[in-house]
């Protein structure tokens, strides 16, 4: 997808082995003219995948806006973050509100944003960084 002017494309997924398991977050950054910006691949600890998926996409906006981003369009394959940030579906998990408030928090620091639910095999690099996290020494 194109997108216009000023639009950073942020790629975010989380993984966990066993649920919960241990968990690693993964993210790239792009900005206006798609260089790359940042990348993520950091290990969390102990967390089901629904919260890896959370925190991936608060750390990638945290750092989004770290290096000026102002429009942003968050890609992700977590269909239940993205549902859930559009209000198509609520947050009825206890351990998820506060993760959904802090994203919350953070979307409306960007001058635009949007969240959008890509298939999985297009979220390959951000997948590939939260495993690789998964796979070092702790």
């Amino acid at each position: 997808m194109t997108t216009g002017e000023g639009y950073w494309l942020v790629y975010a997924d989380g993984a966990s082995r066993g649920n919960p398991g241990p968990a690693a977050i993964g993210a790239i950054i792009f900005d206006d003219k798609n260089r790359e910006r940042h990348r993520i691949s950091e290990a969390i600890g102990r967390a089901t995948n629904n919260v890896a998926e959370y925190r991936a996409a608060i750390a990638s906006l945290e750092a989004a806006l770290a290096l000026d981003a102002r429009q942003v369009e968050l890609r992700m394959d977590s269909e239940l973050v993205v549902r859930q940030l559009d209000a198509r579906y609520r947050v009825r998990n206890p351990a998820l509100k506060p993760l959904f408030a802090r994203l919350q928090e953070l979307r409306w620091r960007f001058a635009s944003f949007r969240a959008v639910s890509i298939p999985r095999q297009e979220n390959a690099l951000a997948d590939r960084l939260a495993n690789q996290a998964l796979d070092r020494p702790q």
